[in-house]
């Protein structure tokens, strides 16, 4: 069992529309996870800590869209219905929302390019982040990367994750990629209420 402490965040990935079923980039199952991770901001919520929440932010012409010569469609445009998070997931009121890829010729999978999540977390103690959300193959293990070279513990929520898989192996191979760089894979009964 892991024990929740003052030096712990949550950090959940781009949990937005576009990103779920029927969405412009849906991926597969993605909204199979929404309650797991509504259970984690409860859980990190109770124990007063604090939670980060990122979002892309594109702008309408974002070079990461296939009119711009991009491999996406275009998504989660900055204030569409597609860039807010689902009904099912409500915000926590103490969240910080972090805003990416808001630059037009620059893609940002990581919650902490040219963000200030680095502040927030080194003003507020943090060591260690609990980090799930989509996709588990470009935007989580872009984030679980940045967060290991920049010191931090990692607690990767297996439930809590979903790959967009463009080739059928990519998620598993994400998922071995960040165990490899010392992510710990955990699941929601392993917290300690």
């Amino acid at each position: 069992m892991i024990a929740l402490t003052a030096h712990d965040a949550l950090l959940l990935a781009d949990v937005q529309n576009d990103f779920l079923p029927g969405g412009a980039l849906g991926i597969s199952g993605s909204d199979e996870i929404i309650p797991t991770l509504v259970n984690y901001t409860r859980l990190f919520q109770t124990h007063d800590l604090p939670i980060f929440l990122t979002r892309d932010w594109h702008p309408p012409n974002h070079c990461s869209f296939k009119p711009q010569g991009g491999p996406w469609p275009v998504h989660c445009v900055a204030g569409s219905p597609g860039s807010l998070p689902p009904t099912s997931f409500a915000t926590p009121p103490a969240a910080v929302i972090i805003y990416k890829a808001l630059d037009r010729d620059q893609e940002a999978y990581s919650a902490f390019q040219d963000t200030t999540l680095d502040r927030h977390l080194r003003a507020l103690g943090v060591h260690r982040l609990f980090i799930g959300g989509l996709a588990t193959d470009y935007c989580v293990l872009n984030s679980v990367k940045d967060a290991r070279s920049l010191g931090y513990d990692v607690y990767l929520l297996m439930d809590g994750i979903k790959a967009v898989n463009l080739r059928p192996d990519d998620g598993p191979r994400a998922e071995e990629e960040l165990i490899r760089l010392g992510a710990l894979p955990v699941r929601w009964e392993m917290l300690e209420a």
